[in-house]
C-alpha cells in the first residue's frame, strides 16, 4: 500500500529576490485537508565537476567564502546560467575556474543538498583527460587551484580540512570509480 502525502501549492509569492537566490513562501493544502506555509530557497541549479588526472589525482580549488569567512577546498563547480545544459556549465566552469578542458566527460549523477529549503540540484560530472588551457575567472572571482593524490583528499575529509558536502561526495564518488566499485 503507497499513501500519498503530496502537498498541493495554492499560492506563491516570492519574499525575496537576490542577483543568485530568491525565497519564495507557499500556501499548500496538506493530505488532511489542512494548509501550511511553505519556505524555500529557489536556486538556478549547479555543476559539479570532479577532475581526474591520469595518475589518480584530482584538481582541487581553494576559494574564501564569505558567508563562513574562511577559505574552502572544493571540487571546480558553478551555477547553471538561464537554459545552460549542466554539462555546458560543467565545461565552461572547468575552463573559467582553472584553465583545464577536459576531452572525457561522464555524468555521474545529481545531488539535491538542501531538500528542506531549497530547490537546488547539483549535477555531478566526471572530467578526464585534461589539458591545461589556461584560467578565465569571472570578474571578482578568487581562487586557487591545486592537484592533490585522490588519497592525500580523502585523507583531507577525515581530518577536516575538507567540510563542503559536494566535495566530499565528489571525492568519495572518484574513489569508488577508481577502485571500479561504482
Amino acid at each position: 500500500m503507497t499513501s500519498d502525502f503530496t502537498e498541493k501549492k495554492i499560492s506563491s509569492r516570492a519574499t525575496y529576490r537576490g542577483r543568485l537566490l530568491k525565497v519564495n513562501e507557499d500556501e499548500v493544502s496538506l493530505p488532511d485537508g489542512t494548509t501550511a506555509l511553505r519556505e524555500y530557497v529557489v536556486h538556478p541549479g549547479a555543476a559539479i565537476i570532479l577532475p581526474l588526472f591520469d595518475d589518480g589525482s584530482v584538481l582541487l580549488e581553494r576559494q574564501f567564502r564569505y558567508p563562513l569567512g574562511r577559505h574552502f577546498y572544493e571540487l571546480p563547480a558553478g551555477k547553471l546560467e538561464p537554459d545552460e545544459a549542466p554539462l555546458a556549465t560543467a565545461k565552461r566552469e572547468l575552463l573559467e575556474e582553472t584553465g583545464y578542458v577536459a576531452a572525457d566527460w561522464r555524468e555521474l549523477g545529481q545531488l539535491h543538498p538542501c531538500i528542506g529549503y531549497s530547490d537546488e540540484c547539483i549535477d555531478f560530472f566526471l572530467a578526464r583527460k585534461l589539458e591545461f588551457k589556461g584560467a578565465q575567472p569571472d570578474e571578482g572571482e578568487f581562487l586557487e587551484t591545486l592537484r592533490v593524490p585522490l588519497t592525500e583528499s580523502v585523507d583531507w575529509i577525515r581530518r577536516g580540512r575538507i567540510t563542503d558536502t559536494k566535495t566530499i561526495l565528489g571525492l568519495f564518488w572518484a574513489e569508488k570509480l577508481l577502485k571500479e566499485d561504482w
